[in-house]
This record gives C-alpha cells, structure tokens and sequence, in this order.
C-alpha cells in the first residue's frame, strides 16, 4: 500500500497542479507536470493520483473541457475555434473527449444551454463536468424546454 505523500510532495504536487489550472491551453505532459513537482514522472504520477483522485491527463482533460464548456456557453466562437483555444489539437480528440466526459457532444451542448433566465450558481452546476467523485448520471440538469 502507498503511503500518504508528505507535507513538502502536497506542496509541490499543488505547484504542479496550480500549473494546469493555470496553463491547461499549453501542451502540458507528464513528464513537463513532473519537472515542475521535481518528481519522476512515473513517482509524479502516483503521487498525483493518490493525493487528487485521478491521473494527471485525466486533469487536464477536465480543466480544458470547463473551459470549453463556458466558452460554449458565452461565446459564438466556433467549436472548432474553441477546441484550439482549449488546448486541444484536432476537432476530433476535442468531441471524443468532450462527449465522454459530459455525457453529450459540443454542439449538443451548446444548444442544451443556450440562454435562459436561471441564476449562473444553478447554470455552472447543471454543466460542470463529472470527476472522480462525481459520475455524469447524478448531476441534476437544467428544466427540458418544450
């Protein structure tokens, strides 16, 4: 069994995930992640898992989706446009990685949460997307539309 990481890894496993909160539109990698937590990447890995709940890809990937999802939200950009801006290189990595996430295309989405009068606390988490603790079937949704 791992044991817990300490005080001094929390420290720099938060730097490294300050990073990606912070950069999630650069290309970012584990091993790039790692250099920042001055850990190996296969130890950066583990430890990041085991202190956050889930992989560092996996992170990223929802930090960009978010981002995406406001973009969607806010914005008339394109999906592809906003796919870019993200951080994503294709359309198609993009929408394979969007759908699984939050359960629906981009472009469903876009149209599932295209403005209506509800407060932005009720808007943010009806479209947040699912993480560890958090499966996409238990989310509560915005009123259907008739």
């Amino acid at each position: 069994m791992a044991k817990s990481p300490t005080e001094d890894e929390n420290r720099r496993l938060l730097r490294a995930r300050d990073a990606v909160d912070r950069d999630f539109a650069k290309p970012l990698d584990v091993p790039a992640l790692a250099r920042v937590a001055l850990m190996s990447p296969a130890h950066f890995s583990r430890r990041f898992r085991l202190a956050f709940g889930e992989t560092p890809h996996r992170y990223l990937q929802r930090r960009r989706i978010e981002r995406a999802c406001a973009m969607l939200r806010d914005t008339g950009a394109t999906v592809t446009a906003i796919a870019l801006a993200v951080g994503f290189d294709s359309f198609g990595t993009f929408s394979r990685t969007f759908t699984a996430i939050i359960g629906r295309s981009p472009t469903r989405y876009r149209a599932d949460t295209a403005p209506f009068h509800a407060p932005v606390c009720f808007v943010k988490s009806w479209t947040r997307p699912a993480g560890a603790d958090r499966a996409v079937s238990d989310k509560p949704g915005p009123p259907q539309r008739p």
